[in-house]
């Protein structure tokens, strides 16, 4: 019964780490997204610059999506991501 119990608790434990993650990345992304938006329209960024950044913002999406994958976010990808 204990194990059960255990399970259950890591299990709510290891939903609310990848929830957590995911709403950070999802946080991070947006505001990327209206610095990216604010510096094309003030001119300081470049259309090389602005592709780029949008490019890496791409990468990280995956980073996210292949971490997820398996279903076991393990703290070295979290690193990563976050």
């Amino acid at each position: 019964m204990k194990t059960k119990q255990f399970l259950l608790a890591a299990a709510i434990l290891f939903g609310i780490g990848i929830s957590s993650a995911d709403a950070q990345v999802k946080h991070r992304a947006q505001n990327q997204k209206q610095r990216i938006k604010q510096g094309v329209k003030s001119g300081e960024l470049t259309k090389r610059e602005t592709k780029d950044l949008i490019g890496d913002e791409k990468e990280i999406r995956q980073d996210v999506k292949l971490a997820k994958a398996d279903r076991n976010v393990t703290p070295a990808e979290k690193k990563i991501i976050l």
